[in-house]
């Protein structure tokens, strides 16, 4: 501890005024640092993992076997249609944003939130992970969701005790995910006790103890879990992973293994780094832009501005998705409204055409898609020698090349075209725009990482890219797309059931304990171990995993078989209330919030999509009550459950000072030398990141050409395949309202979009009440009340909202390779709503406008 703060306040990181020399400057390459990142992917063999089957919950009728619903209520809220947008963002979204910002936080409270937010002296949007500039940021650095999130998080109504005391559980339940959310922020610890149908008062203390003597009662420390949310940030992360090891556990579950795990499992054998490799400044300068099951408008909004000025600056923009979204058609930026040149033309005008080529690719179609294109640049490097394919890159950088060109070239038009539901002339148009560039970028989300061969199509891309030469170099490269603000820092703070080696290495060394180096459970894995017992303690730090998750009603048993679950959050969600034996809900504080402690005012730090790390420093002053900051929870609970096992005084001194924990993680994870000083650069700084500058830190040294297998799956000629989506309205899980303002559809969620002819062979009409049933190897899930809707959607395909479509996700189903959920390949069938057992849904439907 002599290189520590709490020892030597001179090694604390520098408090003084940021200055934005170091920030690069657009068209230059940032200083990263020679260090490679520590990747921590070591992809888990399918066959480690428990195979065994989780018969099919009995969904439908889960609401008459358990008094608190696990899954949202089945009413409707009053559907109003009207046509789908065209343009995303204008002046409309400027009022929305004001509307929620100023409705939740108040005038006062959330204009200083907002013009905070993404600033160099503020604090990180909560919300997606998308990156801020390196030099110039607007006094509006945000967008819509981000104002929706800051307001959310800014809530001057409280959920106190009272609340509590008025509601039992399943009353709780029985409101919608929305009204949870907007009931007000948590503001003290409250406990269900055993029998106990109400949160009640407890003491921070108890509520401590209560956790410890939980934990050191379990028969082995892997009877434990501990999951977090992309939401949380470095400091505490690093803390949450520590913890839970000196416990002596993996456990260490999160969101990352149900998004962006196909990601990283793909990224890391083949270019070395299961993370992006582009800057913000690339997309600037790129040539070609592919965005691939990404919807930017409602899921990461700032990345249009993004968009907007690559197309300014000349690219082509290539979008691969089965729905037509409004953010990739027309954007206009709500920034040129304060321009005179454009004001005119934002208020009258349809905005930037955003995409120049559309392709409707059918759900999970995307890796024939991507084979189709490449098959074309094969073609056209034959009639053009040395013009398309960048050979001499291949040659130097790259292994595998010879067999994945043979296997792009033996793949037929016939399946391509079958299979991702785009002609083949289609594919030529896209692969005429690529043929002679080399700045070029691909995006992807979640509408590629959850598909059945989610890692396999990401390695698809990393294909396209080297064999066009595109990566390592300005303007070029891969763009995992992520959601939560600090998910991908989470993990590079050891937040992972893996751990290399290497890590635990330097835990060990830097902590003076002998951490556990065997695998733990992901989330697939955890949910199937709650179901069957394995399990006594289910710790959340912040997410809803209940709602995130596959398989709602398998995680709702496991949570009832848990002796105890902990939630660390700031508001009510459905995933506090099916709870344990004994539950507790630890209020705790958000990214907007002054967190003051022994030493002052603390910051803590996220790392965004392009492996920047910058500052969280509140600004807001918390509710009245009693929260605590999630360092401080995290520190309580490690002492009152470890006590002398660890350096109590370490603890203490990193709940005063975070430097102190930041000291630490300098020591531990490459990267983050000096990471105080580097912190309070202006804007942050950038980690190492071996393929932006083609250093391929794989087994071999190079980068991988992969050869995938295209299956082809037959179903039955009734069966649809269906993917769940975000409205417009939602961040991840947290409902802000009923509205999916770009896709039409007003004041409703229990939604099923459906290719018009697939309503009509089916025997229903437009707006008709159905049921969806979900098949997988013989077994059934079915949620009730649905309204179907006519759509432009691929014909065999559907679309519906999680979480109220994630009881048909089957907790079996996974990616191969990174056990991720296949949210977007569910098999279902529909028909009209059956009669049921209980008080009829009365079904308002509005009239179409």
């Amino acid at each position: 501890m002599e290189d520590s703060p709490i020892n030597d306040p001179s090694k604390a990181g520098k408090t003084e005024e940021q200055k934005a020399e170091n920030a690069p400057k657009s068209g230059e390459r940032p200083d990263q640092g020679t260090a490679p990142t520590n990747d921590h992917y070591r992809p888990d063999p399918q066959h480690d993992r428990d195979q065994t089957v989780i018969p099919a919950p009995d969904v439908a009728n889960a609401k008459y076997h358990h008094s608190i619903l696990a899954q949202p209520p089945e009413g409707f809220t009053g559907l109003k249609l009207e046509e789908r947008a065209k343009v995303a963002a204008g002046v409309t979204a400027v009022i929305k944003s004001m509307e929620f910002n100023w409705g939740e936080a108040g005038l006062t409270r959330g204009t200083k939130g907002l013009l905070k937010m993404n600033q160099k002296d503020g604090f990180d949007c909560s919300s997606c992970a998308w990156p801020d500039p390196d030099d110039h940021r607007s006094v509006a650095e945000f967008c819509e969701n981000g104002a929706k999130a800051t307001a959310s998080d800014a809530d001057d109504k409280a959920a106190g005790p009272e609340f509590f005391a008025k509601h039992s559980l399943a009353q709780l339940s029985r409101m919608t995910d929305r009204d949870q959310n907007n009931a007000g922020r948590l503001t003290h610890p409250m406990v269900k006790r055993p029998g106990d149908n109400h949160y009640s008062p407890i003491e921070w203390s108890e509520a401590f103890q209560i956790v410890a003597d939980n934990l050191n009662s379990l028969a082995s420390p892997d009877e434990a879990l501990f999951y977090t949310s992309g939401k949380v940030p470095n400091e505490p992360a690093f803390l949450f992973q520590l913890f839970a090891k000196m416990l002596g556990t993996n456990n260490l579950p999160d969101c990352s293994n149900m998004c962006h795990e196909s990601s990283g499992a793909a990224l890391s054998p083949t270019l070395g780094l299961g993370k992006g490799s582009v800057t913000l400044n690339d997309i600037h300068e790129a040539e070609v832009i592919l965005i691939i099951g990404q919807n930017p408008g409602t899921n990461h909004p700032r990345m249009l501005t993004a968009l907007q000025k690559a197309k300014r600056n000349g690219a082509k923009i290539i979008a691969v998705n089965p729905l037509p979204e409004a953010g990739l058609l027309h954007f206009k930026n709500p920034q040129d409204f304060m321009n005179p040149f454009r004001a005119l033309g934002a208020l009258l005008g349809d905005g930037t055409q955003i995409t120049d080529l559309f392709l409707q690719v059918r759900v999970d179609g995307d890796m024939a898609l991507l084979r189709g294109i490449m098959k074309h640049l094969f073609e056209a490097e034959d009639m053009n020698p040395g013009q398309v394919v960048d050979r001499p890159f291949i040659e130097k950088y790259t292994t595998g090349f010879e067999s994945f060109e043979q296997n792009i070239r033996n793949t037929s038009w016939e399946d391509i075209e079958e299979l991702s539901g785009i002609t083949r002339a289609q594919l030529l148009e896209a692969a005429n725009m690529l043929a002679t560039k080399q700045k070029i970028i691909t995006c992807w989300a979640m509408g590629v990482t959850q598909q059945r061969q989610g890692v396999q199509t990401i390695q698809e891309i990393v294909n396209l890219q080297l064999m066009k030469g595109a990566i390592g170099k300005p303007g070029a490269g891969t763009c995992p797309v992520r959601g939560h603000s600090n998910v991908q820092g989470d993990r590079t703070m050891g937040v992972w059931e893996q751990p290399t080696k290497e890590f635990q290495d330097s835990l060990a060394k830097e902590f003076n304990f002998k951490p556990p180096y065997e695998h733990g459970y992901d989330t697939v894995e955890a949910i199937k171990a709650m179901y069957k017992g394995k399990t006594k303690v289910f710790f959340s730090l912040g997410g809803n995993l209940l709602a995130a998750g596959p398989d709602t009603e398998v995680i709702a048993e496991g949570m009832r078989k848990q002796k105890l679950t902990v939630f660390v959050g700031t508001k009510l969600n459905r995933g506090h209330l099916t709870t344990g034996e004994t539950s507790l809900l630890l209020p705790c504080f958000t990214h907007a919030d002054i967190d003051m402690q022994k030493s002052g005012q603390q910051m803590t730090s996220c790392e965004n999509s392009m492996g920047v790390v910058s500052q969280n420093k509140g600004v807001l002053v918390p509710l009245a009550g009693q929260m605590m900051s999630e360092v401080a929870i995290l520190a309580g609970v490690a002492i009152a459950t470890l006590g002398n096992k660890i350096n109590i005084a370490d603890w203490v001194a990193m709940t005063e000072n975070y430097d102190v924990i930041r000291d630490h993680i300098s020591r531990v994870i490459p990267g983050f030398e000096n990471f105080n000083e580097k912190l309070r650069r202006a804007g942050g700084f950038y980690l190492p990141n071996g393929p932006r500058e083609r250093k391929f830190t794989t087994k071999n040294g190079m980068a991988n050409f992969t050869t995938t297998e295209l299956e082809k799956y037959v179903n039955e000629p009734d069966q649809l395949i269906l993917m769940t989506v975000r409205s417009h309205d939602q961040f991840n899980t947290t409902i802000y309202d009923y509205n999916d303002r770009y896709r039409g559809v007003h004041n409703e969620r229990r939604v099923l979009f459906m290719n018009p002819q697939d309503i009509a062979e089916r025997g229903l009409n437009a707006k008709d009440l159905i049921d969806i049933t979900s098949h997988y190897k013989g077994e059934k899930r079915t949620v009730e009340k649905f309204i179907a809707i006519p759509y432009d959607i691929p014909k065999g395909n559907v679309a519906a909202y999680f979480p109220e479509a994630n009881p048909l996700v089957p907790v079996g189903s996974v990616a191969k390779t990174s056990n991720t959920p296949t949210s977007k390949y569910v098999v279902v069938t529909v028909e009209a709503t059956r009669k049921t057992v209980g008080a009829p849904v009365e079904l308002r439907v509005g009239a179409e406008a």
